[in-house]
């Protein structure tokens, strides 16, 4: 999947079936579900690329201090740009590494 592919995807009533579940986290809070890519983030915590995520949606929600515990946890500096470019990141790293 490209994407812009990816993003079209974003006008369906519900995320792809074969959508890899981190861009399925991403693909929810795109469509204002917070709690259901929050939910995802949870799932694993530990692994690297979930503390990624669950480090930006604390940014989303405006928890920085929890954002900047999870971006510690997953290793990672906190994000220079604003959250949309940080979706888009993040969306265009998970695409490339699944």
């Amino acid at each position: 999947m490209t994407f812009e592919q990816f993003q079209e995807s974003l006008t369906l009533p519900s995320p792809p079936q074969s959508l890899p579940v981190l861009l399925e986290a991403l693909w929810h809070d795109a469509n204002g579900d917070w709690e259901a890519a929050h939910n995802i983030a949870q799932s694993k915590e530990g692994i690297q690329a979930y503390d990624r995520l669950h480090a930006y949606l604390h940014r989303v929600e405006g928890d920085t201090f929890n954002a900047g515990y999870w971006y510690r946890r997953a290793g990672s500096e906190v994000f220079k740009g604003n959250v949309k470019e940080e979706w888009k990141y993040l969306a265009q790293t998970f695409l490339t590494n699944t």
